[in-house]
């Protein structure tokens, strides 16, 4: 008998992989929507009775009422490696595998990254909104600068920082990064210099992030550490937009501090999912969003630093190899 999964947050790029691959042992059904509190009462109750496993992405938000209406649920797969939009306590209350997905993004969203550098740097977002396009004299001050001239600061170098790094070394750059682990081959290889965070934002031209979302580094940028940054410098998130406070970048952008902001996360971006997204908190976070949208040196895009095909293809190609472990007894893919 085939293995009951739902499939949600079902994307247009996800389904050449499904057309080119034969699952005969898992009876899929697909959603484009989130799983989250509203869009859970619209399955039924063999949904309910019969699901083995479930498939979500960031953008649903599982909890433990959601959790508690499946009856026979043994795995909840994430295709993303941060699994905070799922209940913890739940599943390991209920003995329910959790498995997520690591390292998918280590050359989409590094090569992301380095695109949005360039695009700071060298002021093509501007130039792309001068509608006159013919006419150069429009051009005139959008002069931009080299990056073997700059400072680069990496804060985090796990598989997306260092690849991060070594793209920034091709292009001649000065690296300086923040991460408890130091990694000797990245000394080696591309000359980066280890150093205490607050030392890397006081030296960085510009400053890209790299690091997962914990209860530990919330808001890890904010007043205090937006202060330290050189003046006319660069800031780049493609990581959690939880690290950063997003009022205080918006205040400090809005009376020049830096030269350029590149977003591809912001704190709360999923806030139609969860009760408490809709707190005092994440309204104001919201609307420091829209402002932050409004200034010509921001550029914002919609969490989608990791999406190429063979990313996409990765992700999940991992989460079957990691459901079909657990349905095997393993534990390689596993959170819990």
């Amino acid at each position: 008998m085939a293995c009951r999964v739902l499939f949600f947050d079902y994307r247009q790029s996800e389904e050449k992989f499904f057309q080119e691959h034969n699952f005969e042992n898992f009876d899929i059904k697909f959603f484009k929507e989130s799983l989250d509190e509203k869009f859970v009462e619209n399955l039924t109750e063999d949904d309910f009775e019969q699901t083995m496993i479930i498939s979500v992405f960031i953008n649903s938000s599982v909890n433990e009422n959601i959790i508690s209406k499946f009856k026979n649920l043994r795995i909840i797969s994430t295709r993303s490696t941060g699994y905070d939009h799922i209940c913890l306590d739940s599943c390991a209350g209920k003995h329910i595998a959790l498995v997520n997905v690591e390292s998918y993004g280590c050359t989409s969203v590094a090569q992301f990254t380095m695109a949005m550098i360039l695009m700071l740097v060298r002021n093509l977002y501007p130039m792309l909104l001068i509608p006159e396009k013919y006419d150069f004299r429009k051009f005139e001050n959008l002069c931009g600068k080299d990056l073997n001239k700059l400072t680069l600061g990496v804060i985090g170098t796990g598989a997306i920082g260092s690849a991060v790094c070594r793209y920034a070394h091709s292009f001649g750059m000065d690296i300086i990064a923040c991460d408890p682990v130091q990694k000797k081959e990245l000394i080696a290889a591309f000359d980066v210099k280890y150093m205490e965070m607050n030392e890397v934002l006081k030296q960085a031209d510009i400053l890209t992030l790299h690091l997962p979302y914990t209860n530990e580094n919330y808001h890890m940028i904010s007043n205090e550490q937006l202060e330290m940054m050189k003046d006319n410098s660069y800031l780049v998130n493609v990581s959690r937009g939880e690290v950063v406070d997003t009022k205080a970048l918006f205040e400090f952008t809005k009376r020049g501090k830096f030269k350029g902001v590149a977003l591809d996360v912001v704190a709360c971006e999923n806030s139609s999912n969860d009760k408490d997204k809709t707190s005092l908190m994440c309204f104001e976070t919201s609307q420091a969003v829209k402002e932050l949208s409004k200034l010509p040196n921001v550029i914002l895009t919609p969490h989608l630093a990791y999406d190429t095909e063979e990313a996409i293809y990765y992700i999940l190609e991992t989460t079957f190899e990691g459901i079909t472990d657990v349905l095997k007894g393993g534990h390689q893919y596993r959170v819990l």
